[in-house]
């Protein structure tokens, strides 16, 4: 079976630290958990950037020094940044950070709308959709597409047929999130089966299924996103220390079920960055 990527992303947009201290905000505090990450076992940073006083920023700056900090502790770890940013904010303001030099080599590209709870809706259009696959491309930055229900998958492989994304393709399967597909078995096996045969997949659960879910993905042959921005929490009721945290627990879970776990070096070969 192939190594397992793991997928660490560490800060996200919507977590703060009066949920759970340990949620990185400055530069320093996102390297540092980076590092920690990287050396738990992650291969993949999954980067949200956020300003000093823990507001989400999609800022081109802000990701410089940011990557830079991490680069500089862990010059091998392949850095994602997010194109989702935070819930209101334009496209414009959410492509800024694939506009860094040099490039990242993958990004994330949402593939649809999503209720998010109360009135707070992800709106993610087949136009920006396709505007945000073309600019990618542009700069030769692989798309991770992240998946929160079937239509998504549906959308992307529309959007391949058409054109507009590439072969081989990669997926984030996400799954528990309020107003998204159900953390089960059954969902995850469906939203599988849908996938490309040449495609790679990674499985992200929320909150309580983050471990559940990666147990799966680790059985089944796929990889896994772990990290604070997802779950607060490494057991039930207990905060987690850190990001590394999280990463030592799948790492474990890994190696129980006899799965080996991918460098830097694996992911891009595996991921043909």
């Amino acid at each position: 079976m192939e190594k397992l990527i793991i997928t660490a992303a560490i800060c996200g947009a919507e977590v703060i630290k009066e949920q759970n201290p340990n949620v990185p905000y400055t530069a320093k505090e996102i390297g540092n958990e980076a590092e920690a990450s990287f050396l738990a076992g992650a291969s993949i940073i999954h980067l949200h950037v956020r300003e000093n006083d823990g507001t989400p920023t999609q800022s081109k700056k802000r990701f410089r020094v940011c990557i830079e900090e991490i680069k500089r502790r862990c010059p091998d770890v392949i850095v994602m940044p997010s194109t989702g940013g935070a819930i209101g904010m334009s496209n414009e303001e959410r492509l800024q950070p694939i506009y860094l030099e040099p490039p990242p080599e993958v990004a994330s590209l949402d593939c649809g709308t999503l209720n998010f709870g109360g009135d707070e809706i992800f709106v993610n259009t087949e136009t920006t959709i396709k505007f945000f696959a073309e600019e990618m491309y542009k700069r030769e930055i692989k798309p991770e597409l992240e998946c929160f229900d079937k239509g998504m998958v549906d959308m992307a492989l529309r959007l391949r047929k058409k054109g507009f994304i590439k072969d081989p393709m990669h997926f984030n399967l996400v799954l528990g999130v309020n107003g998204g597909i159900t953390a089960s078995t059954r969902d995850l096996n469906f939203l599988v089966e849908t996938l490309p045969l040449n495609s790679t997949y990674t499985v992200t659960g929320i909150g309580k299924h983050e471990f559940p879910m990666a147990t799966l993905a680790i059985v089944m042959g796929g990889h896994v996103r772990v990290g604070l921005e997802d779950n607060l929490y490494i057991s039930k009721g207990k905060l987690a220390e850190s990001n590394a945290q999280l990463v030592e627990k799948v790492v474990r879970i890994a190696n129980e079920l006899g799965r080996d776990i991918a460098s830097p070096y694996d992911t891009r070969k595996i991921l043909g960055l």
